[in-house]
């Protein structure tokens, strides 16, 4: 619990809506995808990193109930075991992180959204199965725009400290329409087109979320806290778009009072038909 407050505060949040016997299985997960999304953070070479995803990767396909003296994994063995989770789902999750360890352009739109269908869609899904199974894989294409929305969101949040450590997240095929190239763009020399890719990604984001939103009325009561982080995207993206406010140098925050409240609002009253 601990380490997911810590790690991402939001999700923590939205585990606490979740029914009380439910909440640890949750935490186990964020905290593994908080271990697994700061592996660039806490080792700065590609290869000792790749060796990291590998120890996970070995951790979760290994049988039995050994423990392995690492308590968010054996939480997370745990959760997998009391809740049928797919282990390839957890395969492909770290499959897609090797993609943070290196400096390597995301080429597309298509991989960039195949990366969050990996990462924060997969987690959704993950989250939704263990919180109401029968219902889950009904919304698995909505947990796939959520993801989307979601993960695109928390990449512009980040792109500040992206750009310092020489990372681009911004497909090329958008930055080429803006008129910019990755080099340039990490760099800072694409001025306006590097705004103009800026906006490209947060369309992209609303696009996902409109989608989502779109479906998001259907979502059964059950299946609420899993997607309850995506209360609060609008409010981020509404904020970066704010004259002054460039996702390029400034990470946009909502106070703890508007989250609360965004998060407390739909987890009592779901989503507005649009």
């Amino acid at each position: 619990m601990d380490a997911v407050r810590a790690a991402n505060h939001d999700r923590y949040l939205s585990a606490l809506y979740a029914p009380a016997d439910k909440r640890d299985a949750l935490f186990a997960l964020y905290a593994f995808n908080a271990e697994i999304a700061g592996v660039r953070d806490r080792i700065h070479e590609p290869l000792p990193g790749e060796v990291r995803l590998q120890w996970w990767r070995d951790i979760i396909a290994a049988d039995g109930d050994a423990e392995t003296g690492h308590p968010t994994a054996d939480a997370l063995r745990a959760t997998i075991s009391a809740n049928g989770l797919p282990k390839a789902a957890f395969e492909y999750m770290l499959e897609a992180r090797i993609f943070d360890l290196y400096d390597d352009p995301m080429p597309s739109r298509t991989d960039l959204e195949g990366y969050c269908g990996e990462t924060a869609a997969a987690l959704i899904q993950l989250a939704a199965m263990v919180i109401d199974p029968a219902a889950a894989p009904g919304f698995a294409e909505l947990a796939g725009r959520a993801g989307c929305a979601q993960a695109i969101t928390g990449l512009l949040l980040l792109l500040p400290l992206h750009r310092r450590r020489g990372q681009c997240f911004v497909p090329a095929d958008i930055l080429a329409a803006a008129g910019t190239t990755p080099e340039e763009f990490v760099k800072g020399e694409s001025g306006a087109a590097a705004e103009r890719a800026v906006a490209a990604m947060i369309a992209l984001a609303r696009e996902h979320l409109n989608a989502f939103e779109k479906g998001a009325p259907a979502l059964p009561v059950t299946l609420r806290p899993a997607f309850l982080p995506l209360a609060l995207t609008r409010a981020y993206l509404d904020k970066m778009e704010k004259a002054g406010r460039s996702p390029l140098n400034t990470t946009a925050a909502l106070s703890t009072l508007r989250r609360h409240w965004l998060l407390l609002r739909h987890a009592m009253r779901g989503w507005e038909p649009l």
